[in-house]
């Protein structure tokens, strides 16, 4: 979950034309991909429909035999994934998986879970994957932790399926000057436990002078913090830009927050497989390459207007 690392610069400005497009979005929210949960999810598990899947002969038989791809997610995250007002598991990430499950004639089946405990879950098999906007690094890749830089696990592979930045947030009218990250010295900022946007926080804190350090209150998920804030418990938020960007369009009718700046440090969202699970991260790689294919991604990520985001191919440990 936005994020959640340090990245390529893109054309940041072309991807601001993509808020108005998100807006549009919120108006598609009854009609996602339908609950992804145990109890109501899509595609289907039984032996018939994998067998007559058409990359269903990829995945390990364990998988094939449960039907079922155990994801791990932090569903409170808007639009990547979140829960409708009918309580649907709805977004960027359900409707990919929907459409990989029908390339490999499973259902994945999305579990809620703390954004910064995903990966333990993913370690501990209580998950196949884990997909909830998290950026793919070099620190997730190889176990370390990305603020001390000892190793704290084996890591993890990382399947790629979008681009997303980071962006800074105010309330609307009352952006205080802020435009870059170093305009929060002496600030108080709010965003997500475990995030990019609580890395570049910290990083940025170091270089504030003595006595106008910044502030940083972090919460379990981006919707405590956009609450925060809302209230005028901070002077700036900050997510990944489609969050942010989804934000600043639904939130009080687009009258809450306004985004200010620019989106910085471009990275890649992957799905995280356990290291000693290739041949499941193989067969998540050849249905995404599918779905770009034959154009069922792209209508997915022009439904939720982050069509800025697209890849043209999915790849395997590209973040940096």
């Amino acid at each position: 979950m936005a994020a959640r690392t340090t990245r390529r610069t893109p054309a940041a400005k072309s991807r601001l034309a993509a808020v108005g497009a998100i807006a549009v979005a919120g108006t598609l929210l009854v009609t996602g991909c339908g609950d992804q949960t145990k109890d109501n999810g899509s595609g289907s598990g039984d032996t018939g429909a994998t067998s007559a899947a058409p990359l269903a002969d990829k995945l390990p038989q364990s998988i094939r035999d449960k039907g079922v791809v155990k994801v791990g997610s932090d569903i409170a995250y808007a639009p990547v994934e979140f829960k409708d007002d009918s309580g649907k598991v709805v977004g960027i990430d359900p409707d990919l998986a929907a459409a990989m499950g029908k390339q490999l004639g499973v259902r994945f089946e999305f579990e809620n879970g703390t954004f910064d405990t995903l990966i333990t879950g993913l370690r501990s098999k209580r998950y196949d994957v884990a997909m909830s906007a998290m950026t793919d690094t070099k620190a997730r890749q190889e176990g370390v932790d990305a603020e001390t830089g000892k190793k704290v696990g084996e890591g993890v592979d990382f399947v790629d399926y979008f681009t997303a930045g980071v962006s800074i947030y105010t309330k609307k009218g009352d952006d205080q000057g802020i435009k870059t990250w170093s305009d929060l010295c002496g600030k108080k900022i709010v965003l997500q436990r475990g995030t990019v946007s609580e890395d570049l926080a910290k990083a940025e804190n170091e270089k504030c002078p003595a006595g106008k350090k910044i502030a940083i209150e972090a919460f379990d998920n981006d919707q405590q913090a956009q609450t925060r804030l809302r209230a005028g418990g901070a002077n700036a938020g900050s997510s990944d830009f489609p969050v942010a960007a989804y934000a600043v369009k639904t939130s009080g009718g687009g009258k809450d927050f306004e985004l200010v700046g620019e989106q910085v440090e471009a990275a890649p969202y992957g799905i995280a497989v356990a290291k000693d699970n290739t041949e499941l991260r193989d067969a998540l790689k050849a249905a995404l390459d599918a779905l770009i294919e034959n154009g069922e991604y792209q209508k997915i990520m022009d439904k939720w207007g982050v069509a800025e985001g697209s890849i043209d191919e999915a790849t395997i440990n590209g973040g940096k």
